[in-house]
């Protein structure tokens, strides 16, 4: 008779909220080419840098060029702008990206499980507010690009 063991994988929670996109990335990206799983909650409250229109033009014209039926897709959640921004940083061609990529989630709140689970901070993502003046939030682009919210 055989135990069905319960194997704990070792992970670690970083919560988004006021975290530069890019500066997160490149963090994120090391790390998980390094073996670790790591777990995003709040990524809705991402900040990307740049003017709103601008950003959410870019947002649209990705969207409006693919060819019908063939791709690129891109998704308008919140959590799924970020893997895929995230998903760039990594060589996600070869193996070792791809092993990579599949370490890491993303989450647009926090989920039940992960409410009491200690969170890390990453210093060199936070937002600096005396030095920036212009930025937005992944929830509101995603917004602009139609997303909604299943209820």
């Amino acid at each position: 008779m055989t135990q069905n063991k319960i194997v704990q994988e070792k992970f670690t929670v970083i919560d988004g909220k006021d975290l530069v996109l890019g500066r997160l990335g490149s963090n994120v990206a090391k790390r998980l080419l390094l073996g670790e799983n790591i777990k995003i909650i709040n990524c809705k409250d991402i900040i990307i840098l740049g003017r709103k229109k601008y950003l959410v033009n870019r947002y649209k014209t990705k969207l409006s060029n693919k060819v019908i039926g063939q791709g690129p897709y891109y998704s308008r959640s919140p959590s799924d702008i970020v893997k895929r921004s995230f998903r760039n940083m990594l060589p996600y061609k070869n193996q070792r990206g791809i092993e990579a990529f599949k370490r890491l989630k993303c989450y647009n709140s926090t989920p039940s499980i992960l409410s009491s689970v200690n969170k890390t901070v990453v210093e060199g993502a936070k937002l600096d507010s005396n030095s920036v003046f212009y930025y937005t939030r992944v929830e509101e682009i995603s917004k602009v690009l139609g997303y909604t919210k299943n209820k």
